[in-house]
């Protein structure tokens, strides 16, 4: 039993009162002498004791009424809800894309918007979250109007963030009672997001009616000549085997090519286009199929000028670095450090300082300059170097310094396949390659630079430096065939192509929405200058950073609307951006309910929205005492008058 008002209890000390009323009641019989008559002595000590009982009654039924007054006048109820304090309910709402599919009460996000809104308390206080916006304190009528404005969003749930945020909440529960409820699909989620120091919550999976999904997966050029360019489309389908299904390519609204291709069950299947090579294009591709996923049917890309990548290199030459750096990528050029012209390293994306033995002051200061300004340096050494001037350089950038140069015959086994050199080169981790090796080496403090490839003793081959927002790159030894057969690797070209390519990021054919994009823009700006990015709709001033000859767009977890996009200075459009939902929204794997609920019993799933509000409002439900209270007191009081009335001693 609980009570609304406990302080009532104070007045307890009022039930005194009838204890001395009762006590002045008490008055003392006085003997009177009489006759000597027996039968009268017994009627006195009869009467005596009649009275005494009257009176206990009496008081008896004066503390019934005062006490029972008091109970109900601080409100006793049954109930597992605490009146006296607040309960706030922490919503979760996953609005991604993927909740667009419909169950069988509809269309999965609004239907339980609906069943919210339908059931839940319009005494409570309410927290709601989701993919892209955070309420606190909502009353249910702010609840409501905030549901009702929710969209579709290209966001993915973060689980993780979410249940720090349940855990903080849970963690100042001393103020308020909580509760918590995520409300998802829980697609691509798996049981692992769950440990048992989880904070405990309730959980609605939506679930969806159909198990069949076919969608656009990427979009590639697989050729690219001065005439024809060749776009492939990977289709993924999830479910049944499809025929006869129609597929599409545009430029904007413009029809190119047209056909039909049939997909095997859960299969992957790809398709090329063949179109007249363009300096510009506002592409898509296009299923026409009616399944789960409308969004992921159609895939929307650009084909931008592509900027050749400036590359300088000072030093020996090499005939590999020529043959890496084509010309239809890149601008390559060579220049001893004898004849270097300083003024052109400003106009260099990538500088490659190619076994000079010695490193001049002037140079030193000039790449220090270039490398704040976003450039990149990759230093391959000398098999003989000045030490100390290398060191002089590195102490103007980072911490990291040369030791000594060692003899020792070693092999080039370990590839850091998560450092971005190496994103997308590998299909998966290869063990069996014939390694490279070299027979010296500079030691160095390791712990200062980032390993990208390792020696067998676990020494940097290739590293980055670190060095907060540069790009410095450090080769442990020359690449002379006498000292390393490296240059005969397969390796070589990925890191040297992928040096460059990361020295200026060219647009991607799209990028996904509510991943980590940074895009390079090929546009000088002065001090006070800045660029736009605005489509049909809308338009925004991205983050930006502004280096000598590029600006860096930061597109990190934006909530934008699948779409071509403008990059702008001022009225001039510099270049186009197509930006797609994420991938991951067509998948059709989803949290195994039953085997989350047997590994973690502080997470409890529920079938519906409904049902668990129900559940929770029949827990909440409030069963009030006082009345009865106040009945009982109403009765003493009456017991009280019957028995001054008809109670005679």
């Amino acid at each position: 039993m609980h009570f609304q008002n406990p302080s009532i209890f104070y007045f307890l000390w009022l039930l005194i009162i009838p204890i001395i009323v009762h006590l002045f009641q008490l008055q003392k019989f006085v003997k009177v002498p009489f006759t000597n008559v027996a039968f009268l002595q017994k009627i006195f000590q009869e009467n005596r004791k009649s009275s005494k009982v009257k009176k206990w009654l009496i008081l008896a039924t004066r503390l019934l009424l005062f006490l029972s007054l008091l109970f109900a006048f601080s409100q006793p109820y049954f109930s597992n809800k605490n009146t006296t304090k607040k309960l706030t309910n922490f919503i979760y709402l996953d609005n991604s894309l993927s909740t667009i599919a419909e169950g069988e009460k509809g269309v999965l996000l609004k239907n339980a918007i609906q069943e919210i809104i339908e059931n839940t308390s319009a005494e409570e206080t309410f927290s709601l979250l989701t993919n892209t916006e955070f309420f606190e304190n909502l009353s249910y009528e702010e609840l409501k109007n905030k549901l009702l404005l929710v969209k579709y969003s290209s966001i993915s749930p973060d689980f993780e963030s979410i249940l720090l945020k349940i855990s903080k909440i849970q963690n100042n529960k001393i103020k308020g009672l909580h509760k918590s409820i995520l409300i998802s699909d829980f697609q691509n989620t798996y049981e692992n997001m769950f440990t048992n120091v989880t904070a405990g919550f309730s959980a609605i999976k939506l679930r969806n009616n159909k198990e069949n999904n076919i969608s656009l997966d990427s979009i590639y050029i697989s050729k690219n000549t001065n005439d024809i360019i060749t776009v492939n489309a990977i289709v993924k389908n999830q479910g049944k085997k499809k025929e006869g299904i129609p597929i599409a390519l545009y430029d904007k609204e413009k029809l190119i090519n047209k056909q039909s291709f049939s997909i095997e069950n859960n299969s992957t299947t790809t398709l090329s286009f063949s179109l007249q090579n363009s300096t510009e294009l506002e592409g898509k591709i296009k299923i026409t199929y009616s399944d789960i996923f409308p969004f992921d049917n159609s895939k929307i890309f650009t084909l931008n000028r592509a900027k050749k990548i400036n590359i300088l290199s000072i030093g020996k030459t090499n005939k590999f670095l020529s043959k890496i750096y084509v010309k239809n990528e890149f601008n390559f050029t060579f220049s001893s450090l004898q004849n270097l012209d300083y003024n052109a390293i400003s106009k260099q994306e990538l500088i490659i300082l190619n076994e000079i033995e010695n490193i001049p002051a002037t140079l030193a200061n000039t790449l220090v300059d270039f490398s704040n300004k976003g450039g990149s340096v990759v230093i391959i050494p000398n098999t003989i170097i000045n030490i100390s001037s290398y060191n002089s350089f590195f102490r103007k950038v980072s911490s990291f310094k040369i030791q000594t140069k060692k003899t020792d015959s070693l092999k080039i086994t370990s590839i850091n396949y998560d450092h971005p050199i190496f994103k997308n080169v590998f299909s998966k981790k290869v063990n069996n390659f014939q390694y490279p090796s070299t027979k010296e080496y500079f030691n160095s403090n390791s712990r200062d630079i980032s390993s990208i490839i390792s020696f067998e003793n676990n020494t940097p081959f290739i590293g980055q430096i670190n060095s907060t927002g540069k790009k410095i790159y450090w080769f442990a030894n020359s690449l002379t065939d006498n000292i390393s057969n490296f240059s005969k690797s397969p390796l070589i070209v990925p890191v040297f192509y992928n040096f460059a390519k990361l020295s200026f990021k060219n647009t991607q054919l799209y990028y996904e929405i509510g991943k980590i994009n940074q895009i390079d823009v090929n546009v000088k700006l002065n001090k006070d200058e800045i660029v736009s990015i605005k489509n049909k709709n809308s338009s925004f001033i991205p983050q930006q950073q502004t280096y000598q000859n590029k600006v860096v767009l930061s597109l990190n977890n934006l909530d934008l609307e699948p779409d071509y996009f403008y990059v702008t200075k001022d009225t001039d459009t510099i270049q186009t951006l197509a930006l797609n939902p994420p991938k991951s929204e067509s998948l059709l794997e989803f949290l195994d309910v039953k085997t989350t609920s047997f590994t973690n019993k502080n997470v409890v799933f529920y079938t519906s929205v409904e049902d668990y509000f129900k559940e929770q409002n029949k827990k909440n439900e409030v069963h009030w005492l006082w009345k009865w209270f106040l009945a009982l007191a109403i009765v003493s009081l009456l017991l009280e008058i019957l028995i001054l009335k008809f109670y005679k001693p």
